[in-house]
């Protein structure tokens, strides 16, 4: 009796870890919380097709200051560490500033509608030196890639939807939540929607209606934090938010918080 005990318990055991396994990897959802409201992510990291040049985009402790800031805006938003990103310019042989970088999730938002981005922002850690090299919107971007499924481009496939944050609201020291639902702008690349290009301002209520054409849904391939082809910026983010969850940048991975 023991000894089928002892196996029963141990096929038991076996079934439930491949079972979390599963679950923790089917596209477009984001895996059973744990630990409170936190649970660990392990599909972030560099999107190394979107990246030329030799930028960085690592997880990190601090940033902490700028010197003299002692309240809460000197350290991280969430936990200890940020993303940290350092982009150039006209680091390479391409003719214009080219060097760019996206850090971002190819799993976790595969599939799921474009149009139900209600919820999106970040903070950032912006420098007084990023504003002169490049102006007050010196700043990183979010972006998702996706389908845009436009009834009038049938064998269009691909855009990048791309929020353009407005200035920052302070610099040398952490932000608070930066709002892309109501702050900034949003474009396509693709040229699908009159939301086209980065000349075209659009907010996300008028990117969707775009995009809601009757036809088939837009969806997601992915979601990352972004910074080029543009300006010198060396700065961080944290709190990256994408509807009901916060991901929270730390040096030993990207924590999931589920948030109101």
């Amino acid at each position: 009796m023991k000894a089928r005990f002892d196996m029963s318990r141990g096929k038991a055991l076996a079934v439930t870890a491949l079972a979390a396994i599963l679950a923790s990897t089917v596209p477009g959802s984001v895996p059973a919380l744990a630990d409170g409201n936190r649970v660990r992510s392990e599909h972030w990291g560099v999107i190394a097709r979107n990246t030329i040049g030799s930028p960085v985009a690592a997880l990190r402790n601090g940033p902490y200051g700028s010197f003299g800031v002692l309240d809460s805006s000197g350290r991280p938003p969430y936990g200890r560490g940020s993303l940290g990103i350092e982009v150039a310019d006209s680091s390479t042989s391409l003719p214009t500033p080219s060097e760019k970088v996206d850090f971002g999730n190819e799993v976790d938002f595969f599939g799921d509608p474009v149009l139900g981005l209600s919820k999106v922002g970040f903070h950032v850690f912006q420098t007084g030196e990023n504003v002169d090299y490049g102006g007050a919107t010196n700043m990183p971007n979010i972006r998702f890639e996706i389908n845009p499924n436009v009834s009038t481009h049938p064998g269009d496939t691909y855009s990048a939807l791309v929020w353009v944050p407005d200035a920052a609201p302070v610099t040398n020291r952490w932000s608070g939540y930066i709002d892309a639902a109501t702050t900034g702008y949003w474009y396509l690349t693709g040229g699908e929607t009159a939301c086209n290009g980065a000349a075209a301002h659009c907010s996300l209520a008028q990117v969707k209606t775009s995009l809601n054409d009757g036809g088939a849904v837009p969806v997601i391939y992915s979601a990352a934090v972004g910074k080029g082809r543009d300006h010198l910026w060396s700065g961080a983010v944290d709190g990256l938010r994408i509807n009901q969850y916060v991901y929270d940048f730390e040096a030993d991975g990207v924590r999931t918080r589920r948030v109101a």
